[in-house]
């Protein structure tokens, strides 16, 4: 079936995401000397609580022996803590330390400013695409089955929003 290029939603979307992580990718790389991707583990492990290796590679998306090869590089930086998990096993638990808190609140709100800025010079409101955003979000979260990246988290981001 050949879908008409009115209907191109999720490839615009798509195209939207990866502009925009290689926009904050540039950004952050220039002025924090961090990446993007150590920037989003940074505040996963911060504000939505992904507190072991394998919640923290579920939020992203990545394999654990990708985040395996993260967790160093940002402990040398200052900017993470691992450690045993009391629970015992193989696990480490993970926490920001307060250089790394400072550069998620840092970082994060200049992240979250430019966009707004880019939301209101394109002519849409920043409170209805947010609005629009989070019911995807949430219809999204509704569909998934169960055991999926959704569920593993137990609410919508949408509804649940980040830790504080």
């Amino acid at each position: 079936m050949v879908v008409p290029m009115e209907r191109d939603l999720s490839r615009t979307l798509h195209t939207l995401t990866v502009r925009l992580d290689r926009a904050a990718d540039r950004m952050l790389r220039a002025e924090a000397g961090l990446s993007y991707s150590r920037f989003l583990t940074l505040y996963l492990v911060g504000r939505w609580g992904a507190g072991t290796q394998r919640s923290l590679a579920e939020l992203l998306g990545v394999t654990e022996p990708s985040v395996s090869r993260m967790i160093p590089v940002l402990e040398r930086s200052g900017l993470l803590e691992a450690g045993a998990d009391p629970g015992g096993g193989n696990r480490r638990r993970l926490r920001l330390t307060e250089a790394g808190e400072q550069h998620v609140q840092r970082w994060g709100a200049l992240l979250e400013e430019r966009f707004a800025a880019l939301v209101e010079a394109s002519g849409v409101p920043y409170a209805t695409y947010t609005e629009y955003t989070k019911r995807l979000l949430a219809t999204l979260d509704a569909r998934a089955p169960a055991g999926s990246h959704s569920a593993a988290l137990g609410a919508s981001s949408a509804q649940r929003g980040p830790r504080r």
